[in-house]
């Protein structure tokens, strides 16, 4: 799964998205803009996956709000480092708020992918993981290996005693797209159904 160019590791992101969900138990799971959403329904359609699609920017937020409102759940949010580096005040509130039950995970290949593949600000030098740890989240892990992902895959199935942050590292690469519904009422009310709240 890892592949190494010059001393630069990184992983096959739709391997990475399957390590994540591999075990998930009862986890709720927010993607962010493009490839994540992808990711995520190639790796296995899911009622308790809700896809932001266009809603760039917001999936960090999401995620946060929805881990206040069902505290025994474990959230995922699995967005892009273009997504994330739009919404580092994000960042701030989650480190502010620090539920124990939400995780971020920044899928980073320093590049804006859903614009053109232009290198991202990551790409020339700014670190995600030290500004998650700058606006206080405890549990923060930069990832570039299979073993760095598996043993940050195994602290998400249930919550913790912290938010947990991860930069992990991708190759800049376009496997085949699988979309999932782009129906926004329909992805709303069947994330409401799966949590419970209809």
């Amino acid at each position: 799964m890892s592949r190494t160019q010059g001393n630069d590791p990184r992983l096959d992101r739709r391997e990475a998205m399957r390590v994540l969900l591999g075990n998930r138990g009862d986890m709720l799971v927010v993607t962010g803009l493009g490839s994540t959403t992808w990711d995520a329904a190639a790796v296995g359609e899911d009622e308790r996956n809700f896809y932001l699609w266009g809603a760039m920017g917001a999936a960090a937020m999401v995620g946060l709000g929805l881990a206040v409102a069902q505290p025994a759940r474990r959230v995922l949010v699995v967005t892009g480092d273009g997504e994330m580096l739009m919404g580092l005040g994000a960042l701030a509130t989650i480190g502010v708020q620090r539920p124990p039950n939400l995780a971020v995970a920044v899928f980073d290949n320093g590049h804006y992918a859903e614009t053109g593949m232009q290198r991202s600000h990551t790409d020339h030098g700014v670190s995600l993981c030290g500004v998650a740890r700058s606006c206080g989240i405890g549990g923060v892990y930069d990832i570039g290996d299979r073993q760095a992902l598996a043993d940050f895959a195994r602290l998400l199935p249930s919550p913790s005693e912290r938010t947990l942050f991860a930069r992990v590292a991708i190759h800049a690469e376009e496997p085949p797209r699988v979309l999932p519904s782009r129906d926004g009422v329909f992805l709303k009310n069947r994330f409401r159904r799966a949590i419970g709240v209809e």
